[in-house]
């Protein structure tokens, strides 16, 4: 899928919007009106390393379980998730969150995500409008990342380590 490219403006300093974005367990609570049943990877949900698997509702995907980790997190201007999707986990997922001061003592969030289907098959599935419905569902979830940090809106639950 070609990128999707997004930004908000948060009235929020910076180092606090990034010190909630570097906690993979707080992506949920943004997000999960489209990525569902959160559970980490490992106990460490925080910084370099901390990862977390999820269910993609996106339709028409038969094979909708994805898996992320922090690979790079820069204090306080970057994060970069890289992961993978689709039946057995060949198409590789990208998504950073870049962070800028903004006038008044803000923070510009930009967001990229971007995949990268292994099989022409795989290609096919995603020409069926997934980029849309990305875009139409990260728009949201930026608006409610700022909803949260800005207004103390209600949050969803956090991720926590699965059972077993």
């Amino acid at each position: 899928m070609n990128p999707v490219e997004l930004s908000i403006t948060i009235a929020r300093p910076r180092e606090e919007v990034f010190e909630y974005l570097a906690d993979i367990a707080n992506h949920p609570e943004f997000t999960d009106h489209f990525l569902t049943h959160w559970h980490l990877t490992r106990e460490q949900s925080y910084g370099r390393g901390a990862g977390a698997r999820f269910m993609v509702t996106a339709p028409l995907q038969r094979f909708n379980w994805a898996d992320v980790t922090l690979s790079e997190v820069e204090s306080p201007r970057r994060i970069v998730e890289l992961g993978r999707t689709g039946k057995f986990n060949r198409i590789r997922l990208f998504a950073e969150y870049v962070l800028d001061p903004a006038p008044g003592g803000g923070t510009r969030v930009s967001f990229r995500t971007e995949t990268d289907p292994s099989l022409p098959t795989d290609r096919l599935m995603e020409s069926f409008g997934l980029r849309r419905w990305v875009r139409r569902n990260y728009t949201r979830a930026l608006r409610r990342l700022r909803a949260i940090l800005e207004d103390g809106e209600q949050r969803g639950e956090r991720a926590t380590v699965a059972p077993g």
